[in-house]
Formats: structure tokens, C-alpha cells, sequence
């Protein structure tokens, strides 16, 4: 049985959903050494001085040191309408792959993926061709895909550097239909939400209502997927309860008012700016709130929509669709509860300080581009990169899973796990073996359930064996992987280790005689 062009850059953090924070963490810093100074002055003696003085200090240096996070990771999204085109061969100037710092996480949302009922059906049996040309170009990279989730034309995939892996837990996925009165998934949403270091993370991508006089329907439609899609977490069982929210896609809005002719020639003018305040994305936000929480780079790339196929021309179809800027990239940070109008003066002024988050994010936003050098569709690609700079919640595994001894296809090998922390473990998990460079969990060389009769206790090391015949008979760079049926993910992997060519793959002519460093 199967187990199963740079933009400014623009910062958010889980502290508040302005990107003011810097001033706001230096107005509290100034106002506990305006405290601070105050209680020098009164202060009768020396020692008592001391002793205020001390504490304040202490009070300041720790609100200084909650506004610092420890770590910094990588995030690179790419949403694109396809069009039902087939991808093109090379993706690696979608990825960026060589760009420094390193990306940590892949986030790629596609909308009108070919999804003609036999296409459908067969994507569901394999893979679609777009996860295979992702797949294949970034597991040589290290990256494993981590999840997806398919809604007819709309997929999402997620794939993280194979080091993040244990740390990603808690993978859910779920969509709403909104095509035909949400009947029919042709338009709507499919999100992906998982826990990342200890903070929780949504990413949505959408395809709204198209045409020009639908910008109220398509703000329905995303309030509805808002409201729509829960999870089984309690401490997250909707979108907006995420710390941060990825919201993305074909938005479908377009530019009002304005003629083809003046958005042209402010296209080819290079005078964006000029279109800006008729963008409909940009006017509802100043009506509905519920969309001011989400914060846009700005858009200082050329409309992705709508072109000539393998052209950079706008459509000269006799339909003539208007440029607009379609498909978009914005993101939320959750907001801090605001304290009560009926809270006292002196605890409204501290209440900001003492609920701060223990375990702050900031998402700072790299660039937010399209790309124009991909033709297959009638929208180009647009791509985001951003940092994440966080404290991490916890930093080690939830299982250590590891070899023993020499392991080849001569012989029975061994490995061994140890629980390290209490979780919803099961029966139902499973350690597979990878190869390294592997692209997703479902990719292994072969696996072993874990113990079936009972499950272990914390720091319990519990012993597996793995019969030769599953071996592989060549050698190679391999790791093993703990996968959690409950949180849909691998919590834990061991190191790489060499898996020596069998001596059956020498008689079966499958390698030279003179393997590994002997001959035979």
C-alpha cells in the first residue's frame, strides 16, 4: 500500500499592519526614557534611583530586543494566467534561480491550467505538466515540493529548501467555487496554509469575475472565499486569522475611465503613475476596509494584460481589450487587537508594549516585477520576492530519524527514530527513503511504517528494519524522511548518508566491477 525590474522595498510586520513600525517601536523606546528620566528626578535617594533606573532600562532593552528578529528567509512568488498554454521549456528567468540571498520558499500560483475533462482527468492520475517543468527545474536545486491543490484552471504550488522541511507543519488545503453562482470552479480561490517556524502562514490565489463593469462583484467574491474557507486548526480557522496572508492571482481588475489611446501612450511613455488612481483594485481599497488591511508594492511595471501571443504587443484582436494590470500580488499582516475605549489612559499607553508578540515577523517586499520575455499566454507573469525576517518558535524537529551501520542492497539495513517532542503521531506514518534531490514526499525509493502496535514515548528509540530487496542496488546520496499522516508533512529528516552499489548490481552489469573504491 502506498503511503501517500526591482521595486522599492516595502516592510509589514506582525506588530501592527502599517509599515510605520520602526517609528512606533522608537515612540516607545522614547517614552520609557522620557520614564526613565522622570524617575530620576524624583527619586529621594540613591539606592532607590538605582534600583528605578535599573528596571526601567531593563523594561526598554526588552522592547528594543522583541522588535529583532533572529532570522531571515527568502520568499519568491510568481502568479500567472496560462491561458491553457503548455509551459515552455525554461523557467529559470521565472525563478530566478541564481539571485542572492538564496530563496528559501517557491510560492507559484497559476490560473487557467488546461483543465478540459480529459486533461483534468489525467492530471489527477499525474502530475500536470506545469508541476513537472517546476518540479523538475527546482528539485536539482534542493527544493522539494511541499504541497498543492488543484481547483480546475487554479493551482498552487508550494516547494521549500529541503532544510525548512521539519519546520513546515500543519499543511492544509481547501478552495471555493464562485463560477456560476459557485457551482462551477472555473473562478474562485485555492489556498494553502501551514505552520512555518512556528508562525502561521495563508497563501490564496484567485481568479475574480472578468470584464470591466465587474470590480464590485469580484470584491464580493474574494470577501465570500474570505469568509468561506476554514481549517481544522482552532487557533486558525480562517484566512484572516493567519499572522500573515499571501493574497495573489488573477484579480481581474482593470483601469476605469481612461481611452485606449491615453493608456497606451502612457504605457509607451514609461507614465505609469498617470494610471494609478483609476486602477480598480487601488479605488476599492479606499471604500471596503477589509481590503486596506492588505498592503501592494507599488506598480511601476507595465499592465500584464492583455497581449498578442510570443509577443510584447497589446491584443490587436478586433476586440482591442484595454492593458490592465490583472494579476497582482498583495499581502496582510495580522492586526493587533486595539485596546478598549474604556481602558484607563495609563494602561491604553502600556497595553501596546505588554501584548506584544514574543515571536514578531516582518515581511519586507524586494522587488515586484513581470516578466516579459515569456509568450505563451495572453497575461504575463508577475513575481514577488520578499523577506521574511522572523523569531523562530522552535528550531528542532519534532522526530530524529537516522541509519545505522553500512546500508547497501547486500544486506538488511537499519535505522532508528526518536520522538523528541509530544505530537498527534499515528500509526499511519511512515519513514520513507529519498534520494537526494527528490521532489516531493510521495517520491521515494520505498518506505517502513513506524511501530504498528503501539506508538512510542518522547526520547524512546525505536528500531526499523528495511528488507535488502527495497534497496536500491546502485549507490548514491540518499536521506530518510519521518512523514506525519496527521499534519500532511515531513517533520523529520536525517542526514545524508551514501548507500553503497550492491554486488548484484555488478553481476547484473549495472556498474563497473570496480565499485566503491574496490575491485571486485
Amino acid at each position: 500500500m502506498d503511503p501517500l525590474t526591482d521595486s522599492p522595498r516595502v516592510r509589514s510586520d506582525s506588530m501592527s499592519s502599517s509599515a510605520s513600525q520602526g517609528s512606533r517601536t522608537k515612540m516607545l523606546l522614547r517614552q520609557r526614557l522620557s520614564q526613565l528620566l522622570t524617575c530620576v528626578e524624583d527619586m529621594s535617594s540613591d539606592d532607590e534611583a538605582s534600583e528605578e533606573v535599573s528596571r526601567t532600562l531593563d523594561e526598554a532593552f526588552q522592547l528594543c530586543g522583541r522588535f529583532i528578529p533572529t532570522d531571515a528567509f527568502r520568499l519568491h512568488m510568481v502568479t500567472w494566467n496560462v491561458a491553457t498554454a503548455e509551459p515552455p521549456e525554461d523557467v529559470t528567468s521565472l525563478l530566478q534561480l541564481d539571485v542572492q540571498p538564496p530563496t528559501d520558499l517557491y510560492v507559484i500560483g497559476l490560473q487557467e491550467v488546461n483543465a478540459t475533462p480529459i486533461r483534468f482527468i489525467s492530471d489527477l492520475i499525474a502530475e500536470d505538466s506545469w508541476s513537472h517543468v517546476f518540479m523538475d527545474t527546482l528539485a536539482p536545486r534542493g527544493f522539494v515540493k511541499v504541497t498543492s491543490v488543484r481547483m480546475q484552471g487554479l493551482l498552487l504550488l508550494v516547494f521549500a529548501k529541503q532544510i525548512h522541511l521539519p519546520f513546515i507543519r500543519n499543511i492544509q488545503t481547501t478552495y471555493t467555487r464562485t463560477g456560476i453562482f459557485g457551482y462551477w470552479g472555473n473562478k474562485g480561490g485555492v489556498s494553502v496554509r501551514f505552520s512555518f517556524y512556528g508562525h502561521m502562514v495563508c497563501f490564496l490565489n484567485c481568479h475574480l469575475a472578468a470584464h470591466m463593469n465587474y470590480s464590485l462583484q469580484r470584491v464580493d467574491e474574494f470577501e465570500y472565499i474570505l469568509e468561506a474557507q476554514d481549517f481544522d486548526l482552532y487557533d486558525t480557522p480562517q484566512i484572516r486569522d493567519h499572522k500573515v496572508v499571501f493574497w495573489f492571482g488573477d484579480l481581474n481588475f482593470r483601469i476605469a475611465d481612461h481611452g485606449l489611446h491615453f493608456l497606451r501612450s502612457s504605457i509607451n511613455s514609461g507614465r505609469l503613475n498617470l494610471l494609478w488612481n483609476k486602477d480598480q483594485l487601488i479605488m476599492m481599497k479606499k471604500k471596503e476596509p477589509f481590503l486596506q488591511e492588505f498592503e501592494e508594492g507599488p506598480l511601476d511595471f507595465k499592465p500584464t494584460y492583455k497581449f498578442d501571443r510570443n509577443s510584447d504587443t497589446y491584443d490587436t484582436s478586433g476586440k482591442k481589450r484595454k492593458p490592465a494590470w490583472t494579476d497582482r500580488i498583495l499581502w496582510r499582516i495580522k492586526p493587533k487587537t486595539l485596546p478598549s475605549e474604556d481602558d484607563e489612559e495609563e494602561k491604553a499607553s502600556t497595553s501596546t508594549v505588554d501584548g506584544q508578540d514574543e515571536f514578531p515577523i516582518l515581511v519586507t517586499q524586494d522587488k515586484y516585477t513581470s516578466d516579459m520575455s515569456y509568450g505563451v499566454s495572453d497575461h504575463k507573469p508577475v513575481i514577488a520576492t520578499f523577506s521574511l525576517d522572523l523569531r523562530k518558535c522552535f528550531d528542532t524537529p519534532l522526530v530524529h530519524v537516522s541509519p545505522v551501520g553500512v546500508w547497501s542492497a547486500d544486506q538488511d539495513a537499519l535505522l532508528t527514530y526518536t520522538i523528541q517532542e509530544d505530537f498527534m503521531s499515528s500509526t499511519w506514518d511512515w519513514i520513507g527513503l529519498y534520494k537526494v534531490g527528490f521532489k516531493s514526499a510521495a517520491d521515494y525509493e520505498t518506505f517502513v511504517w513506524v511501530r504498528e502496535d503501539d506508538l512510542p514515548e518522547i526520547n524512546e528509540v525505536i528500531q526499523r528494519s528495511v528488507e535488502k530487496d527495497e534497496i536500491p542496488l546502485l549507490g548514491g546520496q540518499y536521506v530518510l524522511g519521518y512523514y506525519s499522516t496527521n499534519m500532511q508533512s515531513i517533520i523529520g529528516l536525517s542526514a545524508s548518508f551514501q548507500i553503497l552499489e550492491s554486488k548484484r548490481a555488478v553481476m547484473e552489469g549495472l556498474v563497473p566491477e570496480d565499485i566503491n573504491g574496490f575491485n571486485k
